[in-house]
Parts: structure tokens; C-alpha cells; sequence
């Protein structure tokens, strides 16, 4: 169960037959931070992030105790997605993954939601420097985005 974990998180690759729970962590995670999405949004990012994102990027899962808590997927030195269940937010899922997956770049970017504070400010505490700002989302909607940044150097100062 989720609420008695205490081990920290183990990294490993995705596999298809975790593309499931990927998705329910991921929708548990979207509810939980963006409420500035409508049901009917999320439905449809729920069918990309299914059909698209999962099967397309390089996908890393964390667990604890056996149990998938989260992942990040990246496409070469980009995160383009990085979900934790809400259950564990604060145990040093998240931060896990991305160091993870920064560690084989010099350069690491990634696009937050302008609406999404909590994830901006993770990504600020953890070495990322804002470098733009788009007004609308990849499709074009009007969710806009703050385009971030790290190198090595910046998390090495942190």
C-alpha cells in the first residue's frame, strides 16, 4: 500500500506492459496539480499520453517497494512528461527521476505549465532557470507554458 512506504525509489525502464498504471499515476497526478484543466481536456490528454507519449519516449518508472509511483519520459536531453502519484508526493520521487535522467546530459530542458506554481517551483528549486514563454501549449492551446533549462554547471552550484 501506498501510505506505508518507506524505501526510497528504484529507477528502472518502462516497459509496454506498464503503460496502464503509467496512465492511472498520471491522471491521478493531473487531477491532484491541474485544476486549471477541464474533465474534457484531460480525457483527451489521457488518450495522447496513452496513444503518443508512452509508446514514443524513452520512459523511466520509479518504484517503492515493488510499486510504481512515478516516471518521467524524455525525448534525448527534453522532459516531456514527469508525473508522481500524489500519494507520494514529497518523498523524493520526482527529484529522483529527474536526476536520474539528467545525468546523461549536459543540457536539460523542459516545459511547465504557467498554471501549474507547484510544479514551477520544483523545477526552480531543483536548478532549472526560466528561458521563455510560450502562450499557448504544443497543440495551441491557451495553456501557456515557461520553457526551463539546466546545465551541469547550474545543478553542480545547487
Amino acid at each position: 500500500m501506498i501510505g506505508r512506504m518507506r524505501d526510497v525509489p528504484v529507477r528502472r525502464p518502462a516497459t509496454a506492459d506498464d503503460h496502464a498504471v503509467l496512465l492511472r499515476i498520471w491522471r491521478r497526478a493531473v487531477e491532484a496539480t491541474h485544476d486549471f484543466l477541464g474533465a474534457d481536456v484531460v480525457d483527451l490528454l489521457q488518450d495522447q499520453v496513452r496513444d503518443d507519449a508512452l509508446p514514443a519516449l524513452d520512459v523511466t518508472v520509479a518504484e517503492i517497494d515493488g510499486e510504481p509511483v512515478g516516471w518521467i519520459g524524455m525525448d534525448g536531453s527534453h522532459v516531456e512528461a514527469l508525473f508522481v502519484d500524489p500519494a507520494v508526493h514529497g518523498r523524493g520521487v520526482g527529484t529522483a527521476l529527474l536526476e536520474g535522467a539528467a545525468a546523461s546530459h549536459m543540457n536539460v530542458t523542459l516545459d511547465v505549465n504557467e498554471q501549474n506554481p507547484s510544479a514551477r517551483a520544483f523545477y526552480l528549486a531543483r536548478g532549472f532557470i526560466p528561458t521563455g514563454r510560450s502562450p499557448v501549449d504544443a497543440d495551441g492551446r491557451e495553456f501557456p507554458l515557461i520553457h526551463m533549462r539546466r546545465d551541469r554547471r547550474q545543478a553542480q552550484r545547487r
